[in-house]
């Protein structure tokens, strides 16, 4: 929802099983928006995703037949089984909301929203998201094994047959559209935004950093308070909203060098740690 609100799009890494298909499905028919999935593997070209334009032999014209990315709720589904080229076919459409195909671009439906998957495991044959497609994503989450009351709940819930079947729209597109402005008037304060600019700067200057968080991941991060403070109904971010969004927003557009590569630090681990050591903004008695 986050990613949704800004306008953006997010990155689910996971095992197989844990429910991203169903999850994706299951919101695009809550928001009462077109759904469409792409099953990538090797052989997917951009055509196949984009559209391509094919001649009409009755106007003795070529007309343009859009692809499955022409839609409101794309899942991408094991991005990284697909080659850098179709992997790049989705760029446009992530970034200027529109494809451009024989030189006519056409603008993609409001809200557009990609959410695209990964598997952590069976590596063979797939081909890593560079890093301008990582940075394109707002966010990138793991949605990890549920809890014992949890699974519990899954298995009560889907024993009789399958709740998706009973969902029904609970907003529209126009609303959806609605709050995305909304998010741009949430305030951000001085002190929060001085926080945020401060932990960026920090994984510039880490030493186990190879390349610290851009400008874009900043701004993103800006992005990603203001809809976090809208979804729990303030007007106003804090300190609290950098914190929680810092890892799975900022987390991936870093490269950790070599050496912290060695000792099994991960990206989010030195995020976490760089999190930890800069000062959070507090408030004084005068409020």
């Amino acid at each position: 929802m986050v990613a949704l609100l800004c306008q953006s799009h997010a990155l689910v890494e996971d095992v197989p099983g844990v429910g991203k298909t169903l999850l994706a499905r299951s919101l695009a028919a809550v928001m009462g928006c077109s759904f469409r999935r792409i099953q990538f593997t090797p052989d997917v070209l951009p055509s196949d995703i984009t559209g391509s334009s094919v001649y009409n032999q009755r106007t003795a014209d070529f007309e343009f037949r859009p692809g499955p990315v022409f839609t409101q709720v794309l899942l991408a589904d094991e991005i990284n089984r697909a080659t850098p080229r179709t992997q790049s076919a989705l760029l446009e459409a992530m970034e200027e909301h529109q494809v451009t195909v024989d030189g006519h671009t056409t603008v993609l439906p409001k809200p557009f929203l990609v959410l695209a998957t990964q598997n952590p495991i069976e590596l063979e044959g797939t081909f890593p998201l560079p890093e301008a497609q990582l940075d394109r994503f707002l966010i990138r989450v793991t949605l990890g094994y549920p809890s014992v009351d949890d699974e519990h709940a899954i298995l009560l819930r889907f024993e009789d047959d399958d709740p998706f079947s009973r969902l029904s729209p609970v907003v529209t597109a126009d609303d959806l559209i609605r709050l995305q402005h909304q998010r741009g008037q949430v305030t951000v304060s001085d002190p929060v935004r001085s926080y945020l600019v401060d932990l960026v700067r920090a994984t510039r200057q880490d030493e186990r950093v190879a390349l610290g968080v851009s400008p874009r991941g900043a701004l993103s991060l800006h992005r990603a308070i203001q809809a976090r403070a809208l979804l729990e109904g303030r007007s106003f971010t804090i300190p609290d909203d950098v914190k929680a969004l810092a890892i799975p927003v900022l987390a991936h557009r870093l490269i950790v060098t070599a050496h912290a590569r060695l000792r099994g630090d991960s990206a989010a681990a030195v995020l976490s740690r760089i999190l930890d050591a800069t000062p959070v903004p507090v408030e004084d008695d005068a409020g």
